[in-house]
């Protein structure tokens, strides 16, 4: 078994320090060192594309900059790169997005993977002009996902739904391939969605015990309608040629986060409605203590995972720090849960990056985990940080 892993995009910017943003951010609170320019974003692209990185996420929302330009400008920039372009069917019609993809798969071919957001924060969605209550806005992307895929299988499409309605929707071209779709949420009502609609159903990091019982939860009900998913996790990384360095680097992380901003922070994700940041906040919610806000190991919820990244970031808020070793270690044991793709992300994301693609993917490749190119071994002959032009 190959797993395939995929980076992540800073489109809010970057820091040596840990990003606000994520589910829960208001606009314009992603503070950051590092501007999110092509030329920094290509920078982590190429990295990314070098050490055999299938994709990388892009996200949505107020707080960083639109998805779908950023990664047609990146997708000159690179050559195999796939990216994962997180969108909200909410703010979009399902026609325009099925012609959207299919445009730009015409252009970079089998380089386009879409997330499903549904929106979990009602004061974002009102800001777009969405305001459809949660459950609503569920059964809004089942009718949206119909739609869309109706349209990639060529389909003249006719539908009236209880929240959209198109007549006579067709495309000049379909993509080809199809792009997956990847889709995540905790709450009872995403479960059917992901298994009706999802190539791939995203969970956030958590201890073991908890991913295990989403899974089975999908993998039931995806068996209820004939299908079978794989299956990713999103999770961020610290990894270092020591255990003693990495969570140096970690307690570093945590000494710079001031008090006001974790708690500003932490009053913003309170008003999600997002069940999965829910379950994130709830990993350090009871360490609120002086001691769990000083003590990076007291944020340490499980075996090498780390919640200290939740302090100030909605979503994603966990990180897998320690040694190489330990951070492979891990990687396979998500994987022997059924955990296909590993969506990952550090501070800064060109530096990190480079700390897992020299010291964690070799291992894994040791392993038989991982059949990627081995960086310096000539399969390429890229230079990830030169321009196109230049190489």
């Amino acid at each position: 078994m190959s797993l395939k892993f995929h980076w992540f995009l800073p489109t809010y910017g970057d820091s040596r320090f840990i990003v606000g943003g994520g589910h829960g951010a208001k606009a314009g609170t992603a503070a950051s060192d590092r501007r999110a320019s092509v030329g920094y974003l290509s920078s982590v692209a190429r990295a990314a594309e070098e050490f055999g990185f299938l994709g990388a996420l892009t996200p949505t929302g107020a707080w960083c900059e639109d998805a779908w330009l950023t990664t047609a400008m990146l997708a000159r920039e690179s050559e195999r790169l796939a990216f994962l372009v997180a969108f909200r069917p909410g703010l979009i019609s399902p026609t325009l997005a099925a012609q959207m993809a299919a445009t730009f798969a015409a252009h970079a071919p089998g380089r386009l993977l879409l997330n499903v957001v549904t929106g979990g924060e009602p004061h974002e969605q009102r800001a777009y002009g969405d305001f459809l209550a949660k459950p609503e806005r569920y059964e809004r992307t089942a009718e949206f996902l119909t739609v869309v895929r109706r349209l990639w299988r060529g389909e003249t499409v006719t539908y009236e739904g209880r929240h959209l309605h198109v007549e006579e929707a067709t495309l000049p071209s379909v993509p080809d391939p199809v792009p997956l779709l990847y889709f995540g949420g905790s709450s009872a009502a995403a479960g059917p969605i992901a298994a009706e609609h999802a190539d791939v159903y995203l969970t956030w990091g958590e201890p073991l015990e908890a991913v295990a019982e989403k899974l089975a939860w999908i993998r039931r009900l995806a068996a209820e309608r004939g299908r079978t998913l794989r299956f990713g996790i999103r999770l961020h990384v610290i990894t270092r040629d020591t255990d003693a360095e990495a969570w140096s680097r970690a307690s570093a992380l945590l000494d710079a986060l001031g008090d006001d901003v974790v708690a500003s922070a932490q009053r913003n994700l309170a008003r999600s409605e997002s069940t999965g940041q829910a379950r994130m906040t709830a990993l350090h919610a009871d360490l609120a203590n002086d001691r769990g806000r000083r003590d990076v190991r007291a944020l340490e919820v499980a075996p090498n995972l780390w919640a200290g990244v939740g302090l100030v970031r909605g979503g994603a808020g966990t990180a897998l720090v320690g040694s190489h070793a330990e951070v492979a270690d891990r990687i396979a044991d998500y994987a022997a849960l059924g955990i296909d793709e590993f969506i990952l992300s550090g501070y800064p994301h060109l530096e990190e990056l480079f700390w897992f693609g020299e010291g964690v993917l070799p291992l894994l490749r040791e392993r038989g985990l991982f059949d990627g190119p081995a960086v310096g071994s000539g399969a390429s002959g890229h230079v990830p940080f030169l321009p196109a032009t230049h190489r």
